[in-house]
């Protein structure tokens, strides 16, 4: 069972591998899905400033942080849509 850690990422923790497994999915991602590598990294960063933030995943949503992220056509499901 993964360890509760308020605003972590799961690269962060990755106790049980589902790191490694979220970034196999985003690279098997068709890259016009995907977002560039700066905005991945400023939607992370909002993310990891966010209370919804809870081992990883969103309490808003439920998602992977780091998939969602991922996905150009997503959006923050916060209601500020952080990003």
């Amino acid at each position: 069972m993964m360890p509760v850690c308020k605003r972590c990422l799961l690269a962060d923790m990755d106790a049980d591998g589902v790191y490694q497994a979220i970034q196999r999915r985003i690279a098997q991602m068709p890259e016009e899905q995907r977002t560039d590598g700066e905005t991945y990294r400023q939607r992370l960063a909002c993310c990891r400033g966010c209370d919804a933030l809870v081992s990883g995943l969103c309490r808003i949503c439920g998602c992977f942080i780091e998939l969602r992220a991922a996905k150009a056509a997503m959006h923050c499901p916060h209601p500020d849509h952080f990003w």
